[in-house]
């Protein structure tokens, strides 16, 4: 096995024995960027020399004597994240030459526990959409089928762990984000609960609903990395003072006793009768590897899923029009400074610097937020939000998780759905749910589907658990593995 193809766990064993070196590792990471992604196209920056000097630095504290689950770990990070002296673009033309001053809080955690950030990943542009299209640099490619998307907007990571360029990937998720690109690459993907980690330092798309999470080759490193980035932060006034849990302990329990006792929620409203038959097929495989393992399997009723795509593009672009309002080329971002006056400046700064689907949402939202439209779209989503919240509290008093699919189908051609904004937004079907009420839910690898080329492609199942618990999210996970 190439070094750039081991787990965290497998890495951090042959590191702490002396078997292998920090840079060794990071430099097998380098040399596979090299290798494939001028063809998938995962990274926008490759900090080559300041990855080579943090691995010689953590080889020098694991030689000392120090340990820690990600000491020497390479790792790539979505590019909508700061990273002090490093571009930062949010996948934009407005930020293509902007240098974060500071760390965000996820990033400054994993520079403490001495991981090494080998460059950004790829991303629809401020993470507006859901194949990774919308990027200002170029699409990022499926490395199981270089014609296909890699899903979206944390398109870039997870391409990038499921080609083995890094041992693992840091995305966001705020409507499904980084769970429908794991289905598509058949890699892990987590979304913890809202507030479960740090969003300072995130360049904002849909403030109550963005949250940091991994992107891994299996559900045990998604642990160990939620572990590292979770907590609370006083300059995130919405991170949950909860304490974290050991997460990866979860593990070995479910090894132990299995999920004896445990009840498992199927809504009936992701089971479509519509849903493509192989991957009904698998979710059916799934939730019958669970029973096996000792889990009751029961049917449950989300009545107002079928209003989450609609309240969730509402709120998102509500929310997108007031946290794109601060690129405004003086503050931030890019400056066409001919202008006959501060109007004109504007549209030229903004209308140079954002993409298309940038420009959609902020004319939605803006439309939406108002006068006279206020109170018929933005005050009656939020409304309509509060409903989806009681469902999900519902069921979770008939049952501990809930299990679905992950997306409708496998990833579509690069440019089948691009000129469709109302297909690509309904990709978010089975994800937007679970983001509108906040709650943790992972992506994990269930199978794959023929293609019409008659290609097998992967496909991913859904663990949907109550607020903040992750752990059992993770344990169960574990057993579909």
């Amino acid at each position: 096995m190439n070094l750039n193809e081991l787990t965290i766990k497998e890495a951090r064993q042959q590191l702490d024995s002396g078997e292998i070196t920090s840079v060794a590792l990071t430099r097998a990471c380098l040399d596979r960027i090299k290798e494939v992604d001028e063809q998938i196209n995962a990274c926008l920056t490759v900090c080559e020399a300041e990855a080579m000097a943090e691995a010689a630095a953590a080889d020098l504290r694991i030689k000392s004597g120090e340990r820690g689950d990600l000491l020497g770990i390479p790792y790539l990070c979505k590019d909508i994240l700061m990273t002090k002296g490093v571009r930062t673009t949010a996948a934009s033309k407005i930020l293509e030459n902007y240098i974060a001053p500071y760390d965000a809080t996820v990033v400054a955690k994993l520079r403490d526990a001495g991981a090494v950030m080998l460059g950004k990943t790829n991303l629809d542009e401020f993470a507006h959409g859901a194949s990774t299209e919308n990027s200002a640099y170029g699409v990022t490619k499926n490395p199981h089928d270089l014609s296909r998307v890699a899903g979206g907007s944390s398109g870039g990571s997870a391409a990038a762990v499921a080609s083995d360029m890094c041992i693992f990937a840091l995305g966001t998720d705020t409507g499904g984000s980084v769970r429908c690109p794991a289905s598509f690459c058949g890699v892990v993907g987590f979304k913890p609960s809202y507030g479960r980690v740090s969003r300072f330092g995130l360049l904002s798309m849909t403030s109550s609903t963005d949250v940091v999470g991994p992107l891994t080759k299996d559900v045990y490193d998604a642990a160990i990395v939620l572990k590292a980035i979770a907590g609370d932060d006083s300059r995130d006034a919405t991170t949950a003072p909860e304490a974290i849990e050991a997460y990866e302990k979860e593990i070995d329990i479910a090894k132990d006793k299995s999920l004896r006792g445990l009840k498992i929620g199927l809504p009936q409203e992701y089971y479509l009768k519509d849903l493509n038959p192989e991957v009904a097929a698998n979710l059916r495989a799934s939730a019958e590897k669970l029973e096996a393992a000792g889990a009751e399997l029961i049917s449950v009723s989300l009545p107002y899923t079928k209003y989450g795509i609609p309240v969730y593009y509402i709120i998102t672009p509500s929310e997108v029009s007031s946290n794109l309002a601060r690129f405004d080329g003086i503050g931030w971002g890019l400056a066409k400074t001919e202008a006959k006056n501060l109007q004109e400046f504007y549209k030229a700064t903004r209308g140079a610097g954002f993409g298309p689907e940038a420009k959609r949402r902020i004319m939605l939202g803006t439309y939406a937020l108002s006068a006279g439209y206020y109170d018929a779209y933005y005050k009656k989503a939020q409304a309509v939000r509060t409903l989806i919240i009681k469902d999900f509290t519902e069921a979770f008093k008939k049952c501990d998780v809930l299990l679905t699919p992950t997306a409708p189908h496998s990833a579509f051609k690069i440019g089948e759905q691009v000129n469709d904004p109302l297909a690509m937004y309904m990709e978010d079907v089975f994800v937007t749910g679970a983001s509108l009420a906040g709650l943790p839910a992972i992506s994990v690898p269930a199978g794959t589907v023929a293609t019409k080329g008659g290609k097998q492609m992967p496909v991913g199942a859904q663990i949907i658990g109550p607020r903040l618990s992750e752990g059992l999210v993770i344990k169960v996970a574990s057993v579909l593995e």
